[in-house]
């Protein structure tokens, strides 16, 4: 499965052409390496994400086409999830 359509489908990004651009202006690595939107993702792989002020990092468990709402998030294990630069309170806290 493309990169882009899994992000969408898992609803780690709500929309494939937010996801498509995210991962063209490299803000998305699959194994620690640069992924394009057509990079194809399997199970196992590891995904992280930057955008906003966060970065996800994720295990892919299941690829399916079109899950229902309630079962996407089974599609993937959050390995981390953390608030970059610019958000004083979580530094704070660190």
């Amino acid at each position: 499965m493309r990169l882009d359509k899994y992000l969408k489908v898992t609803r780690l990004i709500r929309r494939r052409t937010v996801a498509k651009e995210v991962t063209d202006n490299g803000r998305v690595a699959i194994n620690d390496r640069i992924a394009k939107a057509g990079t194809v993702v399997n199970v196992g792989d590891e995904i992280e994400i930057s955008f906003g002020q966060r970065k996800i990092r994720v295990r892919v468990e299941q690829l399916r086409e079109s899950p229902r709402k309630e079962e996407a998030d089974s599609m993937y294990t959050v390995l981390s999830e953390e608030r970059t630069q610019g958000t004083d309170m979580m530094t704070e806290r660190d």
